[in-house]
């Protein structure tokens, strides 16, 4: 099967200069839903006559529905919003919600679904999961190998699309809350601030890590795979991805036309495969970071995959130049942007005294014939077969240009100019319904959905506590009024994983409390096979188990565990749909999601879901590492400070086992002041998650929260410095 190349469009303007410059497909946002909602998204109109506009010329177009919906744009905007897009042939969705992919799958049957790469799949359990519901395609998350891709390719056979050139977010896509958390402007809404491009130092303990001028240690390079692009193709990777539709259309044009030239030569001559080194400077003339680098296919992190010292980003903050080669953009402009584009047709023109005027038109496989006026005896000269040819071949802004036509007439009749034009004019019309009849579709008959009935608040809520440490654990033991207990399992990894799991939860069980092991947040390469029966024993004396990714419930489904699943705010239920979807596969409770409001949480369904109403939330996770950037791995598990332009400490935890960074918020969040809401609300269940704290942090915090939660103590004057989360402003 060929390689699909897919070009970003950020307006009308770049769509039409990625299919000039050879897109096989392009992406592009709406007004509404879409991860870039700062791009230029073009309106309804523009939309709908670029859905036209690729289709006439042979490519495919595919619309981003890419973030998460709270319930009321679920229910009461998304059906009207993609209904015209829908009936008018766009040839495919990306989404990130669950939810918003079991809506499109009921109510725009045969519509085809792109799983976006914000929804972090990592392996092919979670790909498995997502096919079964009905997911056509996987983006990738992008930080996979090739051998992953591979993996889940081989393993599922669903369609994979993946990114090849373009920025990198430092974070796992999905998984990151600076943004929101820092000013409200959510990624996962489409409206990231990108504070992984800002400035920041790292520290050691006291000791300061990195070289003098080397600022930006989240900020990745750009990845350029011009150079592997065979061995992405060997992986199983269909859909070639370029990011960029933030980005000038020249810029889409000229990735797109190097991309469209190497990918050709490959499919012609593979064992010939080499890349001139002009097109690779051409690539770094139209946008880098300080270089470029391969990115994850071939390395799982590394110092040389971020631009420590970010020129860019210094250019910017001084109003230099940069190094943009404007005479390289003026030539794409012409070459790209202000070409236009024109599809080879062929036509017949009949001409003949008393007859009417007859014209047939041939693009590919299709004919269309249509009929004009009848053509009258030349009064005095008559119409030549030459200039009805030059007058028939001025196609205009019409996507059609005659690559051959042919007149056949006595030379005895005469029609005016104006009914040649609207011969001509009525035959391309006919031509363009012939050639988008096929990708027209009719709306189904909506069925009505069963109306959620409100449920009342439980009197009395679980009380459970997430720990890193032995510490933690020992002091959550030490009161009686905690329900239960998550442990993560980095307290136990490594040798006699079951036998030291086993001790921890059958010491829990003494204690009268529930025990339920915590998966690590991202799950890849394999990392929890090999453990099967080792889980399937201990799943005997727990009684769950608290996964992080899609990856990990598709795992638990395969062991058939999926019931003992209780999924993190990772696994977003933003919206009741959403939730139902994580049910259906099985999960035993939910977490409410933490870019949720308090007024939107309590119009939610709650019921199995759990709030999280203490805890450092994790910012971003991350398959870098800092000490790893900064200085050198010591394979050492851990925390590293990150200190912003402000002055805030963010505390980062290296997780070795599972090579991973969590980079937490500088403050708590703490929900006490605001208990008597989060009662209220119909969860089922309430968690502390403690991270960094020690073990009198821990047994201070716990009592706080368990006098006014458990035991209706009123709140204390003085409490400690919390942030409030989303819960009054919410996110956009």
């Amino acid at each position: 099967m060929r390689a699909e190349l897919l070009a970003p469009a950020g307006s009308y303007e770049g769509l039409r200069a990625a299919v000039t410059a050879g897109a096989d497909a392009v992406y592009i946002g709406g007004q509404m839903f879409g991860a870039r909602a700062y791009a230029k998204n073009p309106d309804t109109d523009q939309l709908l006559e670029a859905i036209d506009y690729t289709h006439l010329h042979g490519r495919k177009i595919y619309m981003t529905v890419n973030t998460l919906l709270k319930n009321r744009e679920l229910t009461e905007q998304l059906y009207t919003y993609l209904a015209p897009y829908y009936q008018q042939g766009v040839d495919g969705v990306i989404v990130q919600d669950y939810g918003v992919l079991s809506f499109i799958k009921r109510e725009f049957p045969g519509l085809p679904i792109h799983v976006s790469t914000q929804m972090a799949v990592t392996g092919p359990w979670g790909a498995k999961l997502l096919k079964e519901a009905g997911a056509s395609r996987i983006v990738t998350a992008r930080e996979l190998s090739l051998e992953e891709i591979h993996r889940i390719y081989r393993e599922t056979g669903v369609e994979i699309e993946s990114f090849i050139h373009g920025a990198l977010c430092y974070c796992y896509s999905g998984m990151c809350l600076f943004s929101s958390m820092l000013g409200g402007r959510s990624g996962n809404r489409g409206r990231c601030a990108q504070p992984c491009r800002l400035p920041y130092e790292v520290y050691d303990g006291e000791n300061k890590l990195g070289n003098k001028g080397e600022e930006y240690p989240l900020s990745p390079k750009d990845m350029c795979t011009i150079d592997i692009l065979p061995e992405i193709l060997k992986a199983g990777v269909y859909s070639l991805k370029i990011e960029g539709r933030m980005k000038k259309p020249e810029y889409a044009a000229g990735v797109t036309r190097i991309y469209r030239k190497y990918l050709d030569l490959y499919e012609k001559n593979p064992k010939g495969y080499r890349v001139l080194e002009s097109d690779r400077q051409e690539l770094l003339k139209l946008y880098q970071r300080d270089g470029f680098h391969e990115g994850y296919y071939k390395q799982h992190n590394g110092r040389n995959m971020i631009a420590v010292q970010n020129l860019k980003a210094q250019d910017n903050r001084e109003k230099g130049a940069g190094k943009r080669d404007e005479e390289l953009f003026s030539q794409l402009k012409v070459q790209y942007v202000d070409k236009k584009l024109q599809e080879k047709i062929y036509g017949n023109v009949i001409l003949f005294c008393g007859s009417p005027a007859i014209l047939d038109l041939e693009y590919e496989t299709r004919h269309i014939q249509v009929e004009g006026e009848m053509v009258q005896a030349a009064q005095k000269q008559p119409l030549s077969a030459e200039r009805v040819k030059k007058q028939m071949e001025k196609t205009g802004n019409t996507p059609f240009v005659f690559e051959g036509l042919d007149v056949q007439t006595d030379e005895q009749g005469f029609l005016p100019m104006q009914s040649l034009n609207e011969l001509r004019r009525k035959g391309l019309e006919a031509l363009t319904k012939e050639c988008l009849s096929p990708y027209r579709r009719t709306l189904p008959v909506r069925t009505a959905k069963p109306e959620r009935i409100e449920k009342a608040a439980a009197d009395s809520k679980r009380f459970y506590v997430s720990v890193e440490t032995w510490e933690q654990m020992e002091e959550a033991l030490r009161r009686g009024e905690v329900d239960g207990i998550y442990c993560s399992i980095s307290m136990f990894w490594g040798d006699s994983f079951e036998e030291k799991t086993r001790y921890a939860m059958e010491y829990i069980k003494e204690f009268g409390k529930e025990c339920y092991l915590a998966f690590p947040y991202i799950q890849r390469e394999k990392i929890l096979e090999g453990k099967e029966a080792e889980l399937e024993n201990l799943a005997g004396c727990l009684d769950g188990f608290l996964v992080r990714n899609l990856e990990e419930l598709g795992y638990l489904n395969r062991l058939g565990l999926a019931k003992k699943a209780v999924c993190d705010y990772a696994l977003y239920a933003f919206n009741d749909e959403a939730k139902a979807f994580l049910e259906d596969q099985g999960a035993l409770r939910t977490t409410v999601p933490l870019e949720l409001n308090g007024g939107e949480i309590r119009r939610r369904d709650n019921e199995n879901s759990e709030w999280i109403i203490y805890g450092y939330y994790p910012m971003m996770i991350s398959a870098q590492c800092l000490k790893k950037t900064c200085s050198t791995c010591d394979k050492k598990s851990g925390f590293t400070r990150l200190k912003d332009r402000y002055g805030n400490y963010f505390h980062t935890q290296c997780v070795c086992g599972f090579c991973y960074n969590v980079i937490y918020n500088s403050v708590p969040t703490g929900l006490l002041r605001e208990a008597d809401q989060v009662k209220a609300a119909s969860v089922s269940a309430v968690r502390m998650n403690f991270t960094i704290e020690g073990k009198a942090e821990t047994g201070r915090l716990l009592d706080l929260f368990l006098d006014v939660y458990k035991k209706n103590k009123d709140v204390p004057g003085q409490v400690p410095d919390f942030t409030k989360g989303h819960f009054k402003r919410g996110v956009e």
